[in-house]
C-alpha cells in the first residue's frame, strides 16, 4: 500500500513550540526557522535539569488509621491536608509543593543570514525517513534528522548564492533556574559547549556536553566571539552528538564526525522507516497534497485521520529511545516545561506509548519496562513509608527517582496506589502480542508479582482506603481522596487476573493465592444515573456522587485494554455504555479544551463496547482539536506541544479496526459509517495475532491472518457472528466477510480466555 507520508506547512513559527520534529529516541531536534534565522533546537532523553532533591515519600504509614477514619467519615479534604502537614512537619523541603526535575533543551544551533529574505517558511517533514526541511525565502534549503545508527543530529543547508552569516551553537534563550558553568569553543570545524551543575543535588546530573561538527564547502570560515563568521559558503554539513553524565560523574565528551548526508540518510532511513512501514493505514481516497493547516481546516475526513495516525506513530517512534516519551517526548524549547515534561504515570505515559503493540513495534515498549524496573528500589521504599505495604507503589509523576514526593492537599496524588497494576498491563500486554515466554517469566512475572504484593497489605475488608481516581472529586465531597475508586478496583482485578493466568502458562504453584486476592476486592457500582460509578460506594456519610465534567475518564479502566468479563452481562454493559455517552455529552461542550488523552480514554472503551459512533465522535473531536500545522499534537486546544495522543490517536483507531483478548480477535468491531472504505496492513493483537491486511469497500470485507505461533483463534465478526480460524506463522488464512451487517446490540468484541 504506497501511499507518501510528507506533509508540509506555512504556518509562521512564533516559538519552538511550532517546530516541526525529529527524533532518534535518545536525540531530538525542534526545527523551527524563520526568515530571519535558522534554528534547531538540540534535546537529550537524558537531559532532566537538575532542579531540586528528590526527598523520600513521607512516612504516613505511621498516621494511615488516621486517615482512614476520616475519610471513612467523609473528611477527604482533612485527609489530604493532614498528609501534607504530616509531610511538612517531617521534612521541611515539603512545606511547598515539590516538582520532579524538568526536561530541557540542550542547546540552540542557529544561522543568522547577513541579509535574509522576507516571506513565508516552506517546511516539510517525512515521517517515514525522519527527514525534516526547510526552504527559507532567500534561497537557502535546509534538512535536518536525527539518526538512530550514528546517534547524531545531521543537518545539511544551500544556498545558490552562497550561505553568509554567523553560526551559533549556545543555550536556550532563557535565564536557566539553577547555577551552571558554561564553557564554549569555536574552532573552523567544530562548535562545542560543555555545561555544568555546580549546584546540583547529590545523586543528580552532573553536566553534559554537546560537540557540534562542521563542514563548509566554497566560501569562507572564520571565528569570531565564540561563534563561526560563514562567508559565500554553498554547502554548510553539521553533525551534532550529546553526552550526558551519570550521577557518578562525568561522561567521556562525544565525538561529532561530518559524513556524507544522504547515506548517513539511508542509513537512517532502514531503521526508522522499518519501524514506520510495520503498520500502514488509508481511510478513504488519497489525503491532498495541502499544507497542514489547510488538512486540519478541513474537518475530521477519512483523509485526515489517517494522516494523524502516521504523524502520530512518527511522532512517538521518534521518542522511544532507552526510555519511554516523557509528556513532550524527547523534545523541550525551555527551561520550564508544561508539569515538568516527565512520566505521568497517572494517564499521559500509557496513553503516548498505547499504540506500540498494536501497530507493530512492540520494542518499543521495552524502555518502559527498563524504567519501571530501574526505579523499582524507590518503588518499594514508596510502598513502605507511605503505607507500611511490601511490593511496589508508583508515583504520579516522576523523571530522575520513582521517589513519590509530587502531592499536596488539593492534588493528593499519595492517595492514588493504581499505577504499579496499571503498569502490570503493559507487561501482561507485551507478553500477549509477542508471546515471549521467557520476558513473561524473567521480567513480567516478578513485576506482576511485586505489584501484587502492595494490595495484599493494603486491601481493606472495606477495600481501597485512601484511594485516588485521577484528578476527578466527586459532586458530593470536598476533596479528590477518596475511597474505592473503580479505577483501582478494576486495575487490580486485571492485575490478579493475568498473574493467575501467568502461573497457569509457566506451570507454576501459587495462583490461588491472587484469586483469593480478587475475592477481597469491591465490585462494582452502578451509579442512580444508570452510568457505571466513578467510585464503587460511599465515603461514609459522602455518596461519592459522579462528576462528569471532568477530563479523565479513569473508571473506564475496566474497559481499555481486555475488557473486565463482568461487562459480558447486559446489565453492566448498559451501565459503560451510559458512562462513555456522559462523559462524551461533556466533551462536545465549549468548556472540554483540555487534556486531550481524555477523549483517548473514552475512545478505547467506546471501541471496546462496539460503539462504532462515538469511538468515531472522540477521534474526529482528537482530530479537530489538538494537533498544530506542524502535525504535532498538544495537550490543550491549540497549546501546550504534548505528544500524548500522538499514541493515543492512533491506538484509539487501531482499537476501532481490531478488538482483541487472549483468546478471541474481532475484526472491524467498531467501523463507522464515515469510513466506508479502507485498507490497514499491520495491526496486531493479544494472542500473538497478526492481520498482515484488513480491506473493505463497498460493503464487503477481507482479512488475512497469521500468528506468532500456531494456534486456533475465535474470530468476532460485524453483527455477531463467530468463526474459529486456525492460524499460524507461516501462510496465512483469508477471511472475506460483511464490513456494515445490521448491528446487534452487542459488539463484537467480548471477552473469552
Amino acid at each position: 500500500m504506497a501511499r507518501t507520508r510528507r506533509f508540509h506547512t506555512f504556518h509562521p513559527v512564533a516559538d519552538w513550540e511550532d517546530a516541526l520534529v525529529t527524533g532518534s529516541g535518545t536525540l531530538g531536534a525542534l526545527v523551527h526557522s524563520t526568515a530571519e534565522r535558522i534554528s534547531l533546537t538540540l534535546c537529550h532523553e537524558r537531559l532532566f535539569l537538575p532542579a531540586a532533591e528528590p526527598l523520600p515519600a513521607p512516612g504516613t504509614a505511621r498516621i494511615l488509621t488516621e486517615l482512614r477514619s476520616l475519610l471513612r467519615s467523609g473528611r477527604s479534604r482533612d485527609a489530604a491536608v493532614r498528609i501534607a502537614d504530616f509531610a511538612a512537619a517531617e521534612h521541611p523541603g515539603y512545606a511547598d509543593t515539590r516538582w520532579i526535575d524538568p526536561l530541557v533543551g540542550a542547546a540552540v544551533l542557529s544561522l543568522e543570514p547577513d541579509e535574509p529574505g522576507t516571506g513565508p517558511v516552506l517546511r516539510t517533514c517525512d515521517p517515514g525517513s525522519g527527514l525534516v526541511g526547510e526552504h527559507v525565502p532567500d534561497g537557502t534549503a535546509h534538512r535536518v534528522f536525527a539518526s538512530r545508527p550514528d546517534d547524531a543530529v545531521v543537518a545539511e543547508l544551500r544556498s545558490p548564492r552562497g550561505l553568509s552569516g554567523r553560526l551559533r551553537l549556545g543555550l536556550l534563550p532563557e535565564p536557566v533556574p539553577v547555577p551552571v558553568r558554561v564553557r564554549a569553543r569555536a574552532d573552523r570545524d567544530r562548535l562545542s559547549l560543555r555545561v555544568d551543575f555546580p549546584a546540583r543535588p547529590a545523586g543528580s546530573l552532573p553536566g553534559y556536553t554537546v560537540d557540534c561538527a562542521v563542514s563548509a564547502r566554497g566560501g569562507a570560515v572564520r571565528c569570531e566571539d565564540g561563534e563561526l563568521v560563514l562567508s559565500g559558503v554553498t554547502l554548510l554539513r553539521l553533525a551534532v552528538r550529546i553526552g550526558t553524565d551519570r550521577p557518578g560523574g562525568p561522561a567521556a565528551a562525544p565525538r561529532a564526525r561530518v559524513t556524507g548526508f544522504d547515506g548517513a540518510l539511508r542509513r537512517h532511513r532502514r531503521v526508522h522507516g522499518e519501524l514506520m512501514d510495520r503498520f500502514r493505514l488509508r481511510l478513504g481516497g488519497p489525503a491532498p497534497d495541502a499544507p497542514g493547516e489547510e488538512l486540519l481546516a478541513g474537518g475530521p475526513t477519512p483523509e485526515l485521520v489517517s494522516r494523524l495516525v502516521d504523524a502520530g506513530r512518527y511522532v512517538t517512534v521518534s521518542a522511544c529511545g532507552e526510555l519511554p516519551p516523557t509528556l513532550q517526548g524527547v523534545w523541550s524549547g525551555t527551561y520550564d516545561p508544561p508539569w515538568r515534561s516527565g512520566y505521568t504515570f497517572d494517564g499521559n505515559l500509557f496513553s503516548a506509548v498505547a499504540a506500540l503493540h498494536t501497530t507493530g513495534t512492540p520494542e518499543l515498549m521495552v524502555p518502559v519496562f527498563d524504567l519501571l524496573e530501574g526505579m523499582a528500589g524507590d518503588l518499594r521504599e514508596n510502598a513502605r513509608r507511605l503505607y507500611g505495604c511490601r511490593g511496589l507503589l508508583l508515583p504520579a509523576h516522576a523523571s530522575t527517582s520513582g521517589r513519590h514526593h509530587h502531592f499536596g492537599p488539593e492534588w493528593c496524588l499519595t492517595c492514588w496506589t493504581a499505577g504499579a497494576a496499571w503498569a502490570a498491563r503493559l507487561y501482561w500486554d507485551h507478553y500477549s502480542h509477542t508471546r515471549d515466554r521467557d520476558f513473561l517469566r524473567r521480567r513480567a512475572w516478578p513485576f506482576l508479582r511485586e505489584a501484587a504484593l502492595f494490595h495484599e497489605d493494603f486491601v481493606t475488608e472495606e477495600g481501597f482506603v485512601p484511594s485516588y481516581s485521577p484528578e476527578n472529586t466527586p459532586a458530593d465531597g470536598d476533596g479528590q481522596a477518596a475511597v474505592n475508586a473503580t479505577m483501582d478496583v478494576a486495575a487490580v482485578r486485571d492485575l490478579c487476573r493475568n498473574l493467575v493466568r501467568t502461573h497457569r502458562i509457566l506451570g507454576e504453584p501459587g495462583a490461588r493465592r491472587w484469586a483469593a486476592l480478587a475475592a477481597r476486592l469491591p465490585g462494582y457500582r452502578i451509579a442512580p444515573g444508570g452510568e457505571l460509578a466513578e467510585w464503587a460506594g460511599p465515603a461514609g456519610p459522602v455518596a461519592q456522587e459522579e462528576r462528569h465534567a471532568h477530563r479523565h475518564a479513569s473508571h473506564l479502566y475496566p474497559l481499555w485494554y481486555e475488557p473486565d468479563p463482568v461487562f459480558a452481562a447486559p446489565r453492566w454493559r448498559a451501565a459503560a455504555v451510559r458512562a462513555v455517552r456522559a462523559r462524551l455529552a461533556w466533551w462536545r461542550g465549549q468548556e472540554a479544551d483540555e487534556m486531550a488523552f481524555g477523549l483517548v480514554q473514552l475512545g478505547l472503551a467506546a471501541a471496546r463496547l462496539g460503539l462504532a459512533e462515538e469511538a468515531h465522535e472522540t477521534v474526529s473531536l482528537l482530530a479537530s482539536r489538538y494537533w498544530r500545522p506542524t502535525l504535532v499534537p498538544t495537550h490543550n486546544r491549540g497549546a501546550l506541544f504534548n505528544t500524548d495522543i500522538g499514541g493515543g490517536f492512533p491506538a484509539v483507531v487501531a482499537a476501532m479496526l481490531l478488538g482483541s483478548t487472549e483468546g478471541r480477535t474481532d475484526l472491524l468491531p467498531a467501523l463507522p459509517r464515515a469510513w466506508p472504505e479502507g485498507r490497514v496492513e499491520g495491526l496486531r493483537g493479544r494472542g500473538g495475532v497478526v492481520v498482515d491486511r484488513l480491506e473493505w469497500s463497498g460493503g464487503q470485507a477481507e482479512a488475512e491472518l497469521r500468528s506468532v505461533e500456531p494456534r486456533t483463534v475465535l474470530v468476532g465478526l460485524p453483527g455477531g457472528t463467530r468463526c474459529r480460524v486456525a492460524v499460524n506463522p507461516g501462510k496465512a488464512a483469508v477471511l472475506r466477510f460483511r464490513a456494515f451487517p445490521e448491528r446487534s446490540c452487542r459488539s463484537a468484541s467480548k471477552n473469552s480466555d
